[in-house]
């Protein structure tokens, strides 16, 4: 028999977190709590352990209800994965019965999964997306760590930058959090796309506390480039950056990530987790790469699986010729607006 719990409100959620070694960033109560503050998702949890006992397994969703988009379960929005905290092969098959019943009986959309084993499968469930997930060992000192980058596209950057005395400031002030929010607004204008919501990284901010970083490379006082990067047990997350093209050449994306894996050696982490990458963007792909990260595949999986139409790319690209005139401030209004139907 499956129970429902509210991981943000059930104090034996995080307690199960701290026994789970494959348990990450996106299924603390703090990730979770700032989807529902911001998109006003609504958070669940499943599990086999009935009320006010330990739980000994569960995995974690929000209930997405979008008039644009459809209803729909997801494990989670806006998280690069989310591992399925499930061992025993007859709770597993009890959670996929539970939520194929749960999308059928309300006529929602559909259920996404987003399980770091690939070796996940299911008749039920057919994959919907693929993504090159990457991830750098921090068992070496930073000298060897340093040696194993990329000569030219790692190594030179960074002492460029170090030559060009970038500036480097690190925390979550409301002064870090607007710095930042300006240059990913310039990165999402050069991909002609809208940026989140400004309260959606306040939020984060706010319920994960320490284990966000916000950190700003300046030239002269001016970012450069900024980054978020978020902390749990033994890995850091890189999860957002951005950066000002005019002073690419500077290397200030190499200069804070580098400084981030000496922060996560300093604190002891044992890896970075480098993010998902689109399978059609192998520039990024390379850029991670150089660091020495190691490339695994990332699949998410949907029940019902609907084949999506050959003019969904078509889509895309229409939207962002029309985004590429939109006014600056219009693409932050259509960024605070948009992003909770996506998620």
């Amino acid at each position: 028999m499956l129970y429902e719990l509210d991981p943000c409100k059930d104090t034996r959620w995080l307690e199960f977190l701290d026994r789970r070694p494959d348990a990450s960033v996106f299924h603390t109560p703090g990730w979770i709590e700032a989807l529902q503050r911001t998109y006003r998702y609504e958070p669940i949890a499943y599990t086999t352990s009935a009320p006010g006992k330990d739980l000994t397994n569960g995995h974690v969703f929000c209930r997405v209800s979008s008039w644009l988009t459809g209803r729909r379960l997801v494990s989670l929005p806006f998280s690069d994965h989310a591992a399925l905290l499930m061992n025993d092969p007859d709770d597993f098959q009890s959670l996929l019965f539970q939520l194929c019943k749960e999308i059928d009986d309300k006529k929602w959309k559909y259920v996404e999964l987003r399980p770091v084993n690939c070796d996940f499968a299911d008749p039920l469930f057919r994959e919907s997306s693929t993504f090159c997930w990457h991830r750098l060992p921090l068992d070496r000192d930073l000298d060897a760590l340093f040696r194993g980058f990329h000569k030219s596209c790692v190594q030179r950057k960074i002492r460029r930058a170090i030559r060009e005395k970038l500036e480097y400031t690190e925390g979550r002030s409301d002064k870090l959090i607007h710095q930042f929010y300006h240059l990913l607004g310039l990165t999402q204008r050069r991909h002609n796309l809208p940026p989140q919501p400004v309260s959606w990284f306040k939020n984060l901010s706010a319920c994960l506390g320490e284990s966000l970083r916000v950190r700003i490379a300046s030239k002269n006082g001016k970012p450069v480039a900024g980054m978020i990067t978020l902390s749990f047990k033994q890995t850091m997350s890189y999860k957002y950056g951005c950066s000002d093209a005019k002073y690419h050449k500077l290397g200030g994306m190499p200069f804070l990530f580098w400084k981030t894996i000496q922060d996560a050696k300093a604190c002891g982490l044992t890896e970075l987790d480098m993010g998902r990458s689109d399978l059609d963007n192998p520039g990024l792909i390379a850029f991670k790469e150089h660091w020495g990260a190691k490339p695994t595949t990332l699949k998410y999986w949907r029940y019902p699986f609907v084949l999506l139409s050959s003019s969904s790319q078509w889509e895309l690209k229409a939207a962002k010729k029309i985004f590429a005139f939109v006014p600056t401030p219009a693409l932050t209004t259509a960024g605070r607006l948009l992003y909770r139907h996506v998620g």
